[in-house]
């Protein structure tokens, strides 16, 4: 009879990747994982099987994540140019680690795929739908992503709401 896991691979992922921020990606091991998470390296490596599997199912976890905010939040913000704003505000945003391991796999390219387009879709209807607002959510998306990783660098850029009024 296998034991009962004390921890999810989602409480494991959150972890994961809060060491990723820490050390990067040449810094994560079972061991440091073991210390961050409490469980032991063998219980890790035979859960996982390898460290690449690990990070594997910690970046499926965080699509996920995020997959699942992107739809809570759709529910309430409205369909408007304010509930564009109020969505992308409060939008949780992958990391940089998240993204560029993701890039490296088709089934990880494939999840970030799907949290791109769930959310261009969302912000497609608050523009009104049809090829517009598609063409105007994948706009939106591209400067959302490109601003809030250049203000995470310490850079300041354009206001967001100022995009959002020059759009037709």
């Amino acid at each position: 009879m296998a034991r009962k896991k004390t921890q999810t691979d989602v409480d494991i992922a959150a972890h994961l990747l809060a060491v990723l921020a820490e050390h990067g990606e040449k810094g994560l091991t079972f061991g440091i994982l073991s210390q961050r998470c409490g469980l032991a390296p063998a219980t890790l490596a035979q859960r996982f099987g390898s460290v690449e599997g690990m990070v594997r199912r910690a970046i499926l976890c965080e699509w996920e994540r995020l997959s699942v905010a992107v739809t809570e939040l759709e529910a309430e913000a409205l369909i408007s140019s304010k509930g564009t704003q109020a969505l992308l505000k409060n939008l949780p945003l992958p990391s940089p680690h998240v993204l560029a391991l993701s890039l490296r796999e088709p089934e990880l390219r494939a999840a970030a795929e799907v949290w791109r387009e769930q959310v261009e879709t969302a912000l497609a209807a608050r523009r009104g739908g049809g090829s517009r607002g598609r063409d105007a959510a994948a706009m939106i998306f591209a400067a959302w992503q490109g601003r809030c990783f250049w203000d995470a660098a310490g850079g300041k850029g354009f206001r967001l709401s100022d995009l959002l009024k020059a759009l037709p």
